[in-house]
């Protein structure tokens, strides 16, 4: 009896199964492409939606401003060094300031912050998105964020207060 080492396979098997197998990975990627770009779709957003309005052009009827803040990154926060990111709705954030500015439209402003209850504060009109603050010691601290309008007056209700806790030696070197 002779014996071969021969796999029989049924006519037309092997090649379906090679189909199968060479326009699954395309399909595959026609798949994800089209989800990706539905979901694209779905929630993109005007640039007017991401940026505001532009400055080009008076808003009748403005809504309301809004203040955003995040709790304090921790990164660096055990060494004193606090960066807390905010952002706003409905203004923009410029270094403009006085009662003539108060008719501006779109709406401008800035920031105020204060530190833990101290009689002083600043005037944040940079818009970089974050409050940096090194070598606070160690402790329970607060940061109070006030949107203001160019005539250093709160918006109603957009006061903002982030406590947290340095527990390192409040020290930074670079």
């Amino acid at each position: 009896m002779k014996t071969t080492n021969q796999i029989e396979f049924t006519p037309g098997v092997a090649a379906r199964r090679h189909l199968t197998a060479r326009t699954a990975v395309p399909l595959l990627a026609v798949i994800v492409v089209a989800g990706t770009l539905f979901a694209a779709i779905a929630f993109a957003q005007s640039a007017k939606e991401i940026r505001g309005a532009t400055p080009y052009a008076a808003i009748e009827n403005e809504p309301p401003p809004k203040l955003i803040v995040d709790p304090p990154l921790t990164n660096l926060l055990a060494q004193g060094v606090v960066w807390i990111q905010w952002r706003v709705e409905n203004m923009r954030i410029l270094t403009v300031f006085g009662k003539g500015a108060l008719k501006a439209s779109p709406r401008i402003g800035h920031l105020h912050v204060h530190v833990d209850d101290l009689p002083w504060w600043w005037a944040d009109a940079s818009n970089i998105n974050t409050i940096d603050l090194a070598g606070m010691p160690p402790g329970p601290h607060k940061i109070r964020i006030e949107l203001v309008d160019a005539n250093h007056e709160v918006f109603p209700g957009q006061s903002k207060t982030v406590t947290f806790t340095v527990t390192g030696t409040g020290s930074h070197t670079h």
